[in-house]
């Protein structure tokens, strides 16, 4: 019972990670917070779309403009006044692309830089119609920006005015992006969850993010003279573009408009984007378990500043939910020694009953309550192991401060574990020499082989395939999973193995 268990967790583990690592995600529709579905974005349709050229127009070396500060290089496309790309000093410079972020949508202008400073940067662009300025505000403090974008009417006739601003655009180009990319709106205090594939268009929306594996891009609004949608515009089948648009913006010869928006542009650590803004949180979400992968974060914060490292903070969050869950993992080695000292008269029930297994089902729950053995006993420990597991795994995935940080020969908490390159790829296993699932592998195996019980010779040849089978099993899905998540349930499994042993003795 408890070897057919684990091995039946140990396929649902395969089967979910995989289905989480090439599923695309699902789309959600609110219907009153969506004004149309599919249809452009952007007006007249019968002209090209003024975002378009941004993501095919060649921009040579020389158009792009670097803004620097202590945390962050913002890499700006003159020609354009909008940011390709991000790159973060302080998470090993971790590049975030945005391709052509906070472009406003203006048909045949060319932008030039006509300022910057320690905290700004203006770009301005005319044409016959218009004229349009755009104000970079750094802060000094965190990972917020302030852009002011001015529109005014140099023509003789009244302007439509509603330009779109573009946020930024997703490339589905690569498993990676697939897994990690996602669009977040907030419409009337609703969150909306998009994947990015398809057109759509939510009215009056407060702000919207996107976000790569580990960062993300927040907009807000904070004037309050204007009503913003949002939008998601697939440009082709591997990128899609995400933005701000005002509605039914008009300007009178002469008139200006100027838009206010905070941006965010920084790791996704729901600390530092709490204390700019608690409600831009939501654009961090961990999946099904969100709220454990939260709690979970929180806990190993709080351990990493005890220990200040972040394999040891993993090893000890191991320890700890080893120790919470200790009463049930007696409960399931009472169980299981049960379970063993009842085998024999199990088998006694088979061979009498084969050719009636639904007297042998009824002869069996007799024996199991007259002896008052619960079969399924050990099943809890497993299960509740189960969405921690899961809540884990998303954290680790996503979390930022475990990448590049190091624990013995780890060198990335966040990838797998690997000692060195092998010399040729081997079938499941690729070309690296990871050490913690071997491991773990050789804990499982030993485990199992204390906890043999005396069998038929059928029961017994199942025993020993099931000896081999299972530890090859975990050890090939915790292969090229993250050292992280590998050690803490390495950690678990070694602290049960152990106890296993004692009693064991015990019992001789």
């Amino acid at each position: 019972m408890e070897k057919r268990l684990i091995l039946a967790i140990g396929l649902s583990i395969l089967i979910i990670l995989s289905w989480s690592a090439l599923a695309p995600k699902t789309q959600p529709i609110d219907n009153k917070a969506v004004i149309s579905k599919g249809a452009p974005v952007f007006a007249p349709a019968a002209k090209e779309s003024p975002l378009t050229p941004a993501l095919t127009l060649p921009i040579s070396s020389s158009a792009r403009f670097t803004f620097s500060d202590a945390r962050q290089e913002v890499v700006f496309v003159e020609p354009q006044g909008a940011v390709q790309e991000v790159k973060f000093k302080g998470y090993q410079n971790y590049k975030f692309p945005l391709q052509y972020a906070f472009l406003c949508g203006a048909e045949d202008l060319a932008f030039a830089k006509t300022s910057a400073s320690e905290a700004k940067v203006v770009f301005a662009a005319a044409d016959k119609e218009k004229r349009i300025k755009k104000e970079f505000i750094f802060s000094n403090s965190n990972y917020t920006i302030e852009l002011n974008v001015t529109i005014q009417n140099v023509s003789g006739t009244p302007l439509k005015a509603d330009l779109p601003l573009l946020l930024g655009a997703l490339n589905f180009d690569g498993k990676q992006s697939q897994v990690f990319q996602d669009v977040v709106m907030d419409s009337g205090g609703k969150i909306l969850r998009f994947n990015g594939r398809k057109d759509m268009v939510v009215g009056e929306a407060k702000f919207i993010g996107i976000r790569d594996r580990y960062f993300c891009a927040i907009i807000e609004p904070s004037t309050k003279d204007y009503k913003y949608s949002a939008f998601i515009r697939k440009v082709n089948p591997t990128s899609s573009q995400v933005g701000l648009q005002t509605q039914d913006l008009m300007l009178m010869p002469g008139q200006s408009s100027e838009q206010k928006f905070r941006i965010y542009l920084g790791p996704q650590d729901l600390q530092i984007i709490s204390r700019v803004e608690p409600e831009w949180t939501a654009v961090v979400n961990f999946g099904t378990f969100d709220l454990i992968s939260q709690f979970l974060l929180r806990v190993l914060d709080i351990l990493y500043r005890l220990v200040r490292n972040w394999g040891g903070a993993v090893v000890l969050l191991s320890i700890l939910i080893y120790l919470l869950l200790f009463p049930l993992s007696t409960k399931q080695m009472r169980s299981m020694k049960e379970m063993q000292a009842l085998q024999p008269h199990i088998e006694e029930l088979r061979r009498k009953y084969k050719d009636n297994p639904q007297r042998m089902n009824k002869e069996t729950m007799e024996l199991y309550r007259e002896h008052k053995v619960n079969p399924f006993g050990g099943c809890l420990p497993l299960l509740l192991q189960l969405p921690i597991f899961f809540a884990l795994y998303q954290a680790i995935m996503r979390s930022i401060a475990l990448k590049g940080a190091h624990f013995l020969w780890i060198k990335d908490l966040s990838e797998p574990d690997r000692l060195f390159l092998l010399p040729v790829s081997l079938p499941l296993l690729g070309n690296e020499l990871n050490i913690l699932p071997i491991l773990m592998a050789i804990g499982m195996f030993i485990q199992q082989k204390i906890s043999l019980r005396a069998a038929t010779p059928a029961s017994a040849e199942q025993q020993k395939m099931m000896l081999i089978m299972m530890p090859v099993l975990f050890g090939i899905i915790f292969y090229h999973m993250p050292a992280a998540l590998v050690l803490y349930w390495f950690v678990n499994s070694t602290l049960t193995l152990l106890y296993q042993l004692r009693i064991s003795r015990q019992a001789k």
